[in-house]
């Protein structure tokens, strides 16, 4: 059995899912769930990571990730201690489903993550072609943090998420992954919604009082507190199995006479 160390929380998961977990012998310390990922050992934070708790875990390669600027990092003291790696960095959307037949071939389960790939497209499709066509169409604004603001940009996943949803990204024709704003620069866009999802941080302690209270925003239409939505960042922030989820729940935000609501996956 392959002996095999995740640094991302994303990573953890895919690992999971292609039957992997009795493979995995240590994550960062962000890595949540599924629930059994308790039982392992902890390596730091995600931009990090102890590279000698790792080499001292005597894995056969690492899974690690670059989707977070500063992972960066994490790379250069896999290289530099010798030890065999693979990255995963998936951009948009299109990434992910690609990044389950990566994981599965380094694994030796290149069928299992292919037969990944086909679900999760396939269930992208059907969440696609149930999203009604006559309606205005929704303007999104996502917050992946507060101060400084940032939001998803055009190559980034949640534009493709945005997309796949009948919506807009207000700031998606903006390049690179993620941009920096401030909340003038977000109220001049004039989204319908506004979608909260900070990196990192337990849905508990996002509380909309300190979104609905900026002074720029007092009185407009996406800071009302029924167009606010504080989602689960791990249904978002990370690129795994589990966006799909996310793409659920928001569609559920946005059509509730269309979907369902959404049980965690």
């Amino acid at each position: 059995m392959q002996r095999i160390v995740s640094i991302c929380p994303s990573n953890t998961e895919i690992l999971f899912a292609l039957g992997l977990g009795p493979c995995i012998v240590g994550v960062d310390d962000y890595s949540d769930w599924p629930p059994d990922v308790d039982r392992l050992p902890r390596l730091g934070p995600d931009l990090d990571i102890d590279i000698d708790k790792v080499r001292d875990l005597q894995p056969d390669w690492v899974l690690a990730s670059l989707s977070v600027p500063g992972m960066e990092k994490n790379i250069e003291g896999l290289e530099q201690a010798g030890i065999p790696y693979l990255v995963l960095y998936p951009d948009r959307i299109q990434g992910i489903p690609a990044d389950f037949i990566k994981v599965g071939k380094m694994a030796g389960v290149e069928e299992r993550g292919k037969e990944w790939a086909r679900y999760f497209e396939e269930r992208l499709r059907s969440i696609q072609e149930r999203i009604p066509q006559d309606r205005p169409v929704p303007r999104l604004y996502w917050e992946w943090w507060p101060k400084p603001v940032f939001t998803p940009g055009k190559e980034n996943w949640l534009t493709d998420v945005s997309r796949i949803v009948g919506g807009i990204n207000v700031f998606g024709e903006e390049g690179g992954q993620s941009v920096q704003t401030d909340w003038a620069g977000v109220a001049a866009r004039k989204p319908d919604y506004t979608l909260v999802a900070w990196t990192g941080v337990p849905i508990h302690r996002v509380k909309k009082k300190l979104l609905t209270n900026r002074p720029d925003w007092n009185g407009l239409p996406f800071a009302r507190e029924e167009r606010i939505h504080i989602l689960e960042e791990g249904w978002y922030c990370r690129p795994s199995q589990r966006i799909l989820t996310g793409i659920e729940y928001l569609a559920h935000l946005l059509y509730p006479d269309v979907f369902q609501p959404v049980e965690p996956y």
